[in-house]
């Protein structure tokens, strides 16, 4: 965003932001040259302009491709050591074993690499760590214990940073390949057979962007590269566009950028996914009541939480091993397992979220009060509060924290940041501080471990390195819009058209339309506190809207308020499938009194 213009002449919204125009001149120039030029709908050519698309590069970004957009594997550092050792595993018969991490990325990154195996009639197992028990990464006891099990083990979407644990693996008698993609802490660890990170310094592939489950793609497009050369066509190698559903899956759960490779990851994978070849993806998207074609939506909001289920308070295995059945009735036994999971989830978290939220009332309803909120209780639970603090920062438009403190008197904590603020230094500095136990993170998110006695001093801390620029973030906060549109104009044909400009996400953000100057006909609470709205425009033409979790909210009270009004509503635009009918449907962010 290059320009601070108001957009609409909004200065502050309901939600207290002033809405700005995403493009500056140079960006609304190119935006029209690529209207006329390509044919484009002004509205999209906006999107793409405002998302740093240069004008002779739209076609192709509309039309992402493998082909075009997949690096060479053997780019990334030590790509080659990898791929030998996991193909010469193959050839040798051994039995392999998968460490990897209890997320979505995780799980995927684990069964890509597992049905690759199975696939070559390799004994593979699967190992997945508990969230509480033995925290994030391979620690040196469950790696001494995999060793006796397996002469190579793997660690994925983890171990970049895990030197002690593979040093106790390696002294067991196992080789331990990494591929990972995580930020390196310090030195990488010595003892490693090999470390695909595109992230480590001394990789210079560009592809730092990739979630673990790129790199095990590109890993086994290497492998099956090696064997090829190696036994000729003897074995028949897996389909690995295939897999591309677990792919996308991770890519959109991790919330890495979507640009390039991401881009094509995501948008072949939800084709995969349609098709419904993963029986345990199939399964997922039946008891999340999917009735309509799976989208990167669907695996961001409905099937991504319910694999995360596990790992938050169940058996944190689950999803990978329901990604790697072909059964179709386990696999169903699994998904129904991880629903009630993310069900009792569900629940905890709205208990937690009150308390937390009558914690930090006052902050909450003013401008004033901490630059950082910082809510703790002895009932939390840990798996949980990182979807706590990401709430609280939701609703405070600040950074925050929520702690779940054990009988001993050892906090489990993360945090939540805002745009601008870089949470992850500020933790770092507690550690050399001496106010937290241990701390970690990067600038949006972070993890801490603190003793209760150290609460008082590590709140006043992050006053004091924080109040300063949270303050103006937050006086500063603005809402980026890329354009308007009609109730008459928001078709079916022009929704298409416009996501074929994502997928949208982390790093490629959501068209954000305004409706302005449309009167608010309806407006009534729905389901979990979501707000349902009917707006029409000065032509009578009318489009239902929906405002998520906006119920008591400043947004949803506004929206009671203006009940037969004009009004600006600034949202995303979406499909609504019902009874075999396709319609638009507005999702609302924000909204403002039309003057």
């Amino acid at each position: 965003m290059t320009s601070e213009r108001l957009f609409l002449g909004v200065g502050q919204s309901a939600t207290g932001l002033k809405w700005v125009d995403r493009l500056g001149q140079r960006e609304a120039n190119i935006a029209l040259a690529m209207a006329q030029n390509h044919g484009f709908p002004d509205i999209v050519t906006r999107v793409l302009a405002g998302r740093g698309v240069g004008l002779n590069d739209a076609p192709a970004f509309m039309e992402p491709t493998l082909k075009s957009l997949m690096p060479d594997p053997a780019s990334l550092t030590d790509m080659t050591q990898a791929a030998n050792r996991i193909a010469g595993a193959i050839r040798a018969h051994e039995n392999v074993a998968i460490f990897g991490d209890y997320d979505v990325d995780g799980a995927c990154s684990s069964a890509i690499l597992s049905r690759f195996l199975t696939h070559y009639g390799i004994t593979n197992r699967i190992y997945i760590p508990d969230r509480i028990f033995e925290g994030y990464g391979p620690n040196p006891s469950a790696m001494q214990e995999l060793a006796k099990q397996a002469s190579l083990i793997v660690t994925v979407d983890c171990g970049t940073n895990s030197a002690a644990a593979i040093d106790a693996a390696k002294a067991a008698g196992a080789d331990v390949v990494v591929l990972d993609h995580h930020q390196v802490g310090g030195d990488l660890p010595a003892a490693a057979h090999a470390i695909v990170n595109p992230n480590r310094e001394d990789d210079l592939s560009g592809q730092g962007h990739l979630c673990a489950a790129g790199v095990v793609f590109l890993t086994l497009v290497q492998v099956s590269r090696v064997l090829r050369e190696q036994q000729g066509k003897l074995i028949p190698p897996p389909d690995l566009l295939s897999m591309l559903d677990l792919v996308a899956l991770a890519t959109i759960c991790d919330v890495v950028p979507l640009k390039e490779l991401n881009r094509a990851f995501v948008v072949k994978g939800v084709l995969v996914a349609r098709s419904q070849q993963n029986a345990g993806l199939a399964a997922l998207a039946r008891v999340s009541r999917i009735g309509e074609p799976l989208n990167a939506f669907h695996f961001a909001y409905l099937i991504g939480p319910r694999i995360n289920a596990g790992g938050r308070i169940g058996d944190a295995g689950l999803g990978a091993r329901l990604l790697t059945i072909d059964d179709p009735d386990q696999a169903m036994q699994i998904a129904e397992e991880l629903d009630r999971l993310n069900q009792e989830r569900q629940a905890m978290e709205t208990i937690m979220l009150e308390q937390a939220e009558a914690e930090a009332m006052v902050e909450l309803s003013s401008a004033s009060g901490p630059a950082i909120l910082v809510t703790a209780s002895d009932d939390w639970h840990p798996g949980i509060v990182g979807l706590i603090a990401a709430r609280l920062k939701e609703r405070a438009r600040r950074p925050a924290f929520a702690i779940a403190f054990n009988a001993n008197g050892t906090g489990s904590g993360s945090g939540r940041s805002i745009n601008g603020f870089d949470l992850g230094k500020l933790v770092r500095g507690a550690v050399e501080r001496g106010l937290l136990v241990k701390g970690g993170g990067h600038g949006m998110a972070a993890g801490i471990t603190v003793e209760r006695e150290k609460m008082g001093a590590l709140r006043a801390f992050f006053e004091e390195q924080s109040a300063e620029m949270v303050g103006q973030l937050r006086d500063n906060a603005s809402l980026a819009i890329d354009g308007a549109l009609s109730a008459a104009g928001a078709t079916v044909p022009l929704y298409e058209t416009m996501e074929k400009a994502g997928p949208f996400g982390s790093g490629h953000p959501q068209p954000v339309l305004v409706l302005p100057h449309h009167r608010l006909i309806d407006v009534r609470t729905v389901g979990t506190n979501h707000v349902k709205a009917t707006l029409a425009g000065a032509d009578g033409k009318r489009i239902n809207a929906i405002a998520f979790r906006a119920a008591g909210s400043a947004l949803g009270d506004f929206l009671f308020n203006q009940l037969g009004q004009s009004m600006h509503v600034a949202g995303n635009l979406a499909l609504n499938h019902w009874n075999g009918s396709t319609t638009t449907q507005f999702r609302i962010l924000d909204a403002a009194k039309a003057t």
